[in-house]
C-alpha cells in the first residue's frame, strides 16, 4: 500500500491519536461491513442471490458484533455461512494492524474517495484484489450514509445559530476558498442539534438562501430567534427565508468590530469595557439607557464610534427579550465557533481538498458524529 505523503503525516497522526475522532469511526464501520461482504462473496465464489455452478456454499445472514477501537466503538454485521466455515480475515487483520488500517482510511478520508484509493485500502484489508464495481459499492455506501444524515427530517427548533468558515478546494483548474455553511439549533427538548451543512463557492446571499430553504423544506419550523454574525449575504438570506424571526447579532463579533472605530490605542480597553457593560445590563431598558450614555460620552472624542454604536449595538440586544436563563448561551455564536474549530482540527489534515464533494464528506462526517453526541448528552438549555 502506498503511504501517505510525508507532509500530511503529522496532521493525520494527530487526528488518529485522538481518542474520539468524529466521523472517522463511521467511515471505518461502513467500510469494514462492506469489506466483510466482499470476502464472503470470495469465500462462496458467488455474490448474493447469484446463480452459478462455481458456488461453494450459501450465505446465512449476519451476526452483530461491537468492536472497540481507538476511534470509537463500531457496530459491525459479521457475515455468516451455512457451513459456519467462514470468518472474515479482514476483521482479524484490521485488529492486528489497526494503525495501518487507520492511516489508509485517513488517506481516503481527507483526499476524497476514489476507486483507486478504495481499491488499495480494501486490498490491504482483504489480501486480494476487488473489482471496480465492488469499490463503487463501498464508496457509494459512505456517501449514502452522510447524505441520509444531511437530508433527514427536521422538527421544531426555537433557537437557530448560523455561521460559516472557509476551506481551500480545487475548482475549475484553480484553488479557491469555498464557504462551509453550518447550522446548529436548540430543540424544544433543550438539546443541541447540528441541522446540516453545505459547501458553496462563497457566502453570497444565493448560497445562504438555498441552504436555509433546504432546512425549511426538511421541516424546520418554530424558530423564535436566529443568532449569527452580520455578514451581508447571510443577512439578506435570513430576511428572505425567515422574515419575521428576531435576529440576535453575535456580541463577540460585534465587540471586535467596535475596535475598528476606536481612534486611539489607549482608548481600546476602555471602550471594550463599556461595551461589555451594556451587554451585561440586567434588562433591555437598562441596556438602552447605557447605550445612550455611551453614545453621548464618545460623541466628541470618537464620533465614528458613537455613530457606529448607535446603529449597530441595538442589533445585539435582541436576546434580552428571552428568559434570563437562555440569554448567555444565545447572545453569541460561540458554540458554533467552537464546532468550527473542531472541523478545522480535522480539515487541516487535508490542507487542500481535491473537490467540494470530498470537503463536504469530511465535514458531514465530523458534524454527524458531534450531532449524535449532543443528542445522547446533557440538556443544553432548560426549556
Amino acid at each position: 500500500m502506498n503511504r501517505i505523503n510525508d507532509t500530511l503525516l503529522p496532521g493525520i497522526s494527530e487526528m488518529l491519536s485522538d481518542q474520539s475522532a468524529p466521523g472517522l469511526s463511521k467511515v471505518l464501520e461502513v467500510l469494514l461491513n462492506q469489506v466483510m461482504l466482499f470476502e464472503r462473496e470470495k469465500h462462496l465464489k458467488a455474490a448474493s442471490y447469484e446463480r452459478t455452478e462455481l458456488r461453494e456454499g450459501y450465505a446465512n445472514g449476519f451476526k452483530d458484533k461491537q468492536l472497540k477501537t481507538r476511534v470509537g466503538e463500531l457496530s459491525l454485521s459479521v457475515p455468516q455461512t451455512r457451513d459456519s466455515d467462514f470468518y472474515p480475515s479482514c476483521l482479524e487483520k484490521g485488529l492486528r494492524c489497526e494503525r495501518a488500517l487507520k492511516l489508509a482510511l485517513a488517506e481516503m478520508y481527507v483526499q476524497g474517495v476514489s476507486t483507486r484509493k478504495v481499491a488499495k485500502i480494501t486490498e490491504e484489508l482483504c489480501g486480494f484484489e476487488i473489482s471496480s464495481q465492488q469499490v463503487s459499492r463501498a464508496s457509494g455506501l459512505l456517501d449514502k450514509e452522510l447524505d441520509v444524515w444531511r437530508n433527514r427530517p427536521l422538527d421544531s427548533y426555537p433557537y437557530l445559530i448560523l455561521d460559516a468558515r472557509y476551506e481551500k478546494i480545487r475548482h475549475g483548474g484553480t484553488v479557491v476558498d469555498c464557504a462551509v455553511l453550518v447550522a446548529i439549533a436548540v430543540h424544544t427538548d433543550g438539546k443541541r442539534h447540528v441541522l446540516g451543512c453545505s459547501v458553496s463557492l462563497s457566502e453570497a446571499e444565493v448560497h445562504w438562501r438555498d441552504f436555509l430553504n433546504s432546512l425549511v423544506k426538511r421541516g424546520l419550523h418554530g424558530v423564535q430567534l436566529i443568532t449569527s454574525d452580520a455578514h451581508a449575504g447571510l443577512g439578506a438570506a435570513r430576511k428572505s427565508v425567515f422574515p419575521s424571526v428576531p435576529w440576535q447579532r453575535c456580541q463577540f463579533h460585534l465587540q471586535q468590530n467596535a475596535q475598528q472605530y476606536v481612534p486611539k490605542k489607549s482608548m481600546k480597553e476602555e471602550v471594550a469595557e463599556d461595551v461589555r457593560e451594556i451587554f451585561n445590563a440586567k434588562n433591555l431598558n437598562t441596556a438602552n439607557e447605557m447605550l445612550k450614555k455611551f453614545v453621548s460620552f464618545y460623541e466628541e472624542k470618537a464620533p465614528d464610534l458613537a455613530q457606529w454604536a448607535e446603529s449597530n449595538i441595538p442589533e445585539s440586544l435582541t436576546v434580552m427579550n428571552l428568559p434570563k436563563k437562555h440569554q448567555r448561551r444565545l447572545r453569541t455564536s460561540n458554540s458554533l465557533e467552537r464546532l468550527n474549530r473542531e472541523i478545522l482540527r480535522r480539515t487541516r489534515v487535508a490542507t487542500l481538498f481535491p473537490n467540494s464533494k470530498s470537503c463536504l464528506r469530511l465535514v458531514s462526517a465530523v458534524l454527524a458524529e458531534v450531532d449524535q453526541d449532543w443528542q445522547t448528552g446533557k440538556i443544553y438549555l432548560n426549556m
